[in-house]
């Protein structure tokens, strides 16, 4: 396994939409192994999206059972092919980005969704998910088409913020 880079803003890469998986083979899980081991090495990271790390294929890994207060998840997925199919209500909320370390700012996301993807064995899957969780999985398939949170902000000048400590394993660092 393998720490990837983590593509940062502006590299272009970050504005492709990525294609669909076709295949599911030992490549794909050894990618997919690199993309979690990627996404836990960094600052305290929910989510990570292949094209972060230049890879524009539509995998995503999310993981919400690991913050600091308890929220409805499903453990950690890793997603292939994921597409949100409904969606239902809406909040603000405050985001981070792995590709964007420098700011959070505040996006509106659906409160509740329901989505199907496929495992990285190619057997369908599909979830409910609410809150944290769902606004974490519609972070990263933004990732996938394209986009940024900061392309969601209403905006950048009420709803950008510079972020004044970055959190790895729980401890702040300057």
């Amino acid at each position: 396994m393998a720490i990837l880079d983590i593509l940062r803003l502006p590299d272009p890469r970050l504005k492709e939409v990525s294609q669909e998986v076709e295949r599911f083979d030992d490549e794909l899980l050894a990618f997919i192994d690199d993309l979690e081991e990627t996404r836990q090495a960094g600052p305290a990271a929910v989510g990570i999206a292949a094209p972060q790390v230049g890879r524009l294929q539509r995998i995503v890994i999310i993981d919400c059972s690991t913050t600091r207060k308890p929220v409805p998840n499903h453990g950690r997925l890793v997603l292939v092919n994921p597409e949100i199919t409904e969606w239902d209500g809406f909040e603000l909320g405050r985001e981070g980005c792995l590709s964007v370390p420098d700011y959070t700012g505040n996006v509106i996301r659906a409160e509740r969704i329901k989505m199907h993807a496929m495992t990285p064995e190619g057997e369908p899957q599909e979830f409910e998910m609410e809150g944290y969780e769902a606004r974490a999985l519609q972070h990263e398939v933004d990732h996938l088409d394209g986009m940024l949170f900061i392309d969601r902000l209403v905006s950048r000048r009420t709803d950008l913020f510079q972020r004044k400590v970055y959190q790895k394993g729980g401890k702040k660092r300057k």
